[in-house]
């Protein structure tokens, strides 16, 4: 798998959860923060990322950084997805299922955020598991990698897309 570079997309960024961590030490409570970052091109590039800081502005920077670096492309046929497909992460799994056009995003919160960055506007969804939003959002994410398109599985092969459809 190829690395795409961030610096050559228009990404937009959009945060899914905020989670705040208590470190019970001799002084008291030190908190701390975890985001989690979603960035895409809305054309068929995203990325997940989590940061870590003791402030929330430089733990959303962290997570966009760390997300610019874990970019995939998302194969899509028009606005939805090629095939059906069940993303797994940890317990959470992430049913992804190609939609008519029209029928919008039908997902949850951290999913739907995925989708909607990633530029697909017409699929279903189920969540089931674990309904953590880093495990729905990293499921949602492998689901994605691992579609191929008609071409794809041609090329693989070694036949031509007739050969593969007929």
């Amino acid at each position: 798998m190829q690395r795409i570079d961030p610096n050559t997309l228009d990404l937009q960024e959009k945060l899914v959860a905020v989670n705040r961590v208590a470190k019970v030490v001799k002084g008291g409570r030190n908190f701390r923060f975890s985001a989690l970052i979603v960035v895409g091109d809305g054309a068929g590039h995203v990325g997940v990322g989590m940061g870590k800081a003791t402030e929330i502005p430089e733990a959303i920077r962290k997570g966009t950084e760390d997300a610019k670096k874990h970019l995939i492309t998302v194969p899509m046929v028009g606005t939805s997805i090629p095939h059906r497909v069940v993303g797994k992460f940890s317990k959470g799994q992430v049913l992804l299922l190609p939609a008519e056009e029209g029928t919008g995003v039908i997902a949850g919160g951290p999913v739907r955020a995925v989708l909607e960055m990633a530029g697909i506007k017409d699929i279903r969804t189920k969540s089931y598991g674990s309904n953590n939003p880093a495990n729905c959002v990293k499921a949602a994410i492998a689901g994605l990698a691992e579609l191929k398109t008609v071409e794809d599985v041609a090329r693989l092969r070694g036949k031509t897309v007739e050969e593969v459809l007929g």
